[in-house]
């Protein structure tokens, strides 16, 4: 290697001194000078037909991307048949072309990586090593090693069987997977966001379609990945029979929660956006996943429930069928006071609060008669139960406050009447 290293670089510098060299030069300077001037002018349009965010902002954000290396490849491919035609050595552009097709991968897959999976620190170092393969594999190539390490990867082998397995195929299978998945999650991506931009497909509905295409996808991404090194799929049957086994064993709870979320979003029962209660946790659906479902509250705080909890367990669904919800305030005045008239103000404040609605009409109630007064209640009728009740009640409460002391309506707070009947007979042994 070290030999065809020292015959190639002295070929270079031979090459050099010549003036078929430089009209190599020239070729080189004038693809990077026309491949920056086009960029210049085209990303402009592409950058006003880059608006939202469906496949047309995907496939137009790629042409971006590629844009500078396809067009200085271009110019290079021309001008080096241009070259040959008039018997000129190309040597100088055979090695850039090369290099020019590696930076448009290299662009095009952190692109992709980008839009697949959530800018992390683990994303980075990938780009980062992504990016050396693919510097590293092409200066192989130029050096004309390439091909001899694949030999000797291929010939580290050892035999299972009918199959022949090689540090080179299992490269292969480990690269040609990592590309499928990238794929297919970014497709799904794509999916998902069109979904969520369509006004004509429920919540659940974009949900369930969304989960079956990124397991459809996926699916075929794997089969097709084993399919493409020489793997006999048929031989998949003893995986599917130790799969079975594990879930039989203890993989029942993941497998369960697994289908319970898809009969969820099948049956429509919990929606995004939906206001549940199950058990002690009160708050708004905020995420659907394959295992799990997020609900916030209003604290601001995720709670992670399994789909298997909300099959088999009671659940308060507030948005159901409808998103209006009854709010009950109680309030006691005394007995002194006229309940009507408390009644009547109590109707007027329900409307301190804006988020109570005009239809249904808020509505007050003589509940009782309780030990210390009358007890009084007002009912109020909200739109947005995800925004909490406890705004709306103490809005409320603090306009009845008002006005019953304006009123001279008093609230009154817990007593006794203690009645004697008769008192004790006085003990003479106490004057003493």
């Amino acid at each position: 290697m070290i030999e065809q290293l020292n015959l190639q670089v002295r070929a270079f510098l031979a090459q050099a001194m010549t003036a078929e060299f430089w009209w190599q030069v020239l070729v080189i300077l004038l693809a990077i000078g026309a491949a920056t001037f086009i960029n210049r002018r085209v990303q402009v349009v592409l950058e006003l037909r880059s608006a939202g965010t469906g496949l047309r902002h995907l496939a137009v954000r790629s042409a971006q991307r590629l844009l500078f290396p396809v067009s200085m490849l271009m110019v290079l491919v021309s001008g080096s048949a241009i070259l040959e035609r008039e018997s000129m050595p190309v040597l100088l552009l055979d090695l850039a072309v090369p290099i020019v097709v590696a930076l448009g991968v290299v662009r095009l897959s952190v692109y992709v990586l980008r839009k697949a999976f959530t800018v992390n620190p683990l994303l980075k170092s990938s780009e980062h090593a992504l990016a050396l393969i693919v510097w590293g594999l092409v200066m192989l190539h130029l050096l004309g090693w390439l091909s001899q390490i694949l030999a000797v990867l291929d010939n580290i082998a050892m035999q299972l069987g009918e199959t022949r397995i090689s540090v080179l195929s299992v490269v292969q299978l480990m690269l040609i997977v990592g590309v499928a998945f990238t794929l297919a999650i970014w497709i799904s991506e794509a999916i998902n966001r069109y979904l969520r931009r369509s006004v004509h497909i429920s919540p659940s509905m974009q949900v369930g379609v969304s989960k079956f295409s990124r397991f459809l996808l996926i699916t075929i991404a794997f089969l097709m990945a084993l399919n493409a090194v020489g793997i006999d799929l048929s031989s998949l049957a003893i995986f599917g029979g130790a799969l079975g086994v594990g879930l039989g064993f203890g993989l029942q709870r993941i497998a369960s929660n697994f289908i319970s979320g898809f009969i969820l979003v099948l049956d429509r029962s919990i929606k995004p956006g939906d206001v549940i209660t199950v058990g002690d946790k009160f708050g708004w659906v905020h995420e659907l996943k394959a295992r799990y479902v997020v609900v916030r509250n209003r604290e601001g705080v995720d709670t992670l429930i399994p789909n298997e909890n909300l099959i088999t367990s009671e659940v308060i669904n507030w948005s159901y069928m409808d998103r209006n919800v009854r709010l009950k305030i109680p309030v006691q005045i005394s007995y002194d006071d006229d309940p009507e008239q408390a009644m009547e103000i109590m109707t007027q404040c329900a409307y301190a609060s804006p988020r109570v609605l005009r239809d249904p009409e808020p509505l007050a109630r003589l509940m009782g008669f309780g030990d210390s007064g009358i007890d009084l209640e007002v009912r109020v009728w909200i739109g947005d139960p995800e925004s909490g009740f406890g705004n709306v009640r103490s809005s409320v409460n603090l306009a009845i406050w008002r006005a019953f002391k304006e009123a001279g309506i008093t609230i009154p707070f817990p007593q006794r009447d203690l009645n004697i009947k008769h008192m004790p007979a006085k003990d003479s042994r106490l004057d003493n």
